[in-house]
């Protein structure tokens, strides 16, 4: 079994923020495979479901905490202590500032990076849990983040948004099978990053 979290604030007001994204892409996923209808439980609303792998069918665990993001970890500890499982069953999907817009990258355990959700997580469950980036880039400036973040996303943003969070979905049953460097490929060749401006790349110090 997975619990597949995605990290965000629940107020209706913040549903287009850039750190609701990882929301975003767990009601996808939910969509998708057609998980069933959201119900209050472990401080979150949850969705059940199953995702088809070359293996069969894996039951998954949708989850949205209701704890506000910097406290996400309550709810996670509580869905992974009573389906007795192990932090590398759970999957966080969230916004990254360090990745430029667009991109993709699964990671398992390390740091928070200065991410007050994830550092919550890895109080509560300790830090190996896996985690799918979604790039949403950086404002220049450490004194902007918060700005940034608790920003809409722009017309023009939901260009790479909304294909990024279709292929994290379609592309599912990669990571269910515990295949996370395959999944992060497929999402990447279903969802391509866009392109950054030259000089962009460069302070990132990316490729363009």
């Amino acid at each position: 079994m997975l619990i597949l979290v995605g990290l965000g604030n629940p107020e209706p007001k913040f549903a287009r923020n850039r750190h609701n994204i990882g929301f975003a892409a767990i009601q996808t996923i939910a969509e998708r495979w057609g998980f069933g209808p959201e119900k209050a439980r472990f401080a979150a609303l949850v969705r059940e479901g199953k995702i088809d792998t070359p293996q069969g069918p894996e039951r998954a665990l949708a989850l949205r905490p209701q704890t506000y993001y910097n406290d996400s970890g309550r709810a996670v500890g509580q869905a992974m202590g009573f389906y007795k499982l192990a932090p590398k069953d759970v999957v966080v999907f969230y916004d990254e500032i360090d990745l430029a817009p667009g991109r993709f990258r699964m990671k398992t355990g390390g740091g928070a990076a200065g991410n007050n959700g994830i550092r919550s997580i890895a109080a509560a469950i300790g830090p190996d849990f896996r985690r799918a980036r979604l790039g949403t880039g950086h404002p220049g400036h450490k004194d902007l983040v918060m700005g940034h973040v608790l920003s809409d996303f722009h017309k023009a943003e939901l260009e790479w948004a909304r294909p990024l969070l279709e292929a994290c979905a379609e592309a599912l049953p990669l990571l269910a099978a515990g295949e996370d460097e395959r999944y992060q490929a497929e999402v990447l060749r279903l969802a391509p990053a866009p392109k950054l401006d030259p000089r962009a790349a460069a302070r990132k110090g990316e490729p363009d």
